[in-house]
């Protein structure tokens, strides 16, 4: 199982949110395996890939809001991740036996994606929020204004994160 180790915090509430939620669904994989249930494999891999992109979607549109340098790097380097895990659900629909690698596979990137470059944009993001909060708390209209606008136009339910 995958714990959450506090060193991957971002320090933006809503994004770290959205990390520990895809590595629940991380977690789910490995227990939809271990019960030998394929059906589940596969839900739960269709699941992560749908909020996965979600979460990228919105990710980059903090960055680009916030003006991040290296927006196009790291959008390239989510382009690559979707492809990889595309790659993997077909071949599960074909009915291939994929779960180890892709538990492996996921894993691995998971931690090293959001332990380097999503740190990397983390300052930039914190300080384009604090702006829109007028400097003040993180419960202020403007910065959950925005977060809030967001949410909604990436995650079906507006509030699911």
């Amino acid at each position: 199982m995958l714990v959450w180790d506090s060193k991957l915090d971002t320090g933006i509430e809503v994004i770290d949110a959205q990390h520990k939620r895809i590595v629940t669904y991380v977690n789910h994989l490995e227990v939809a395996k271990t019960k030998g249930d394929k059906t589940l494999v596969g839900e739960v891999i269709e699941q992560l890939v749908d909020y996965t992109q979600s979460h990228f979607s919105f990710e980059e549109s903090m960055m680009e809001e916030a003006g991040y340098k290296f927006l196009k790097p790291h959008q390239k380097v989510h382009e690559l991740f979707i492809k990889r895990v595309t790659g993997f659900t077909m071949r599960a629909a074909k009915g291939e036996d994929v779960v180890d690698e892709l538990h492996t596979m996921l894993t691995t990137w998971l931690i090293n994606h959001i332990a380097s470059e999503d740190h990397d944009y983390a300052s930039t993001v914190q300080k384009m929020l604090a702006n829109k909060a007028g400097g003040q708390d993180a419960s202020d209209k403007g910065k959950s204004g925005f977060i809030s606008g967001l949410l909604g136009r990436f995650f079906r339910s507006g509030g699911r994160h």
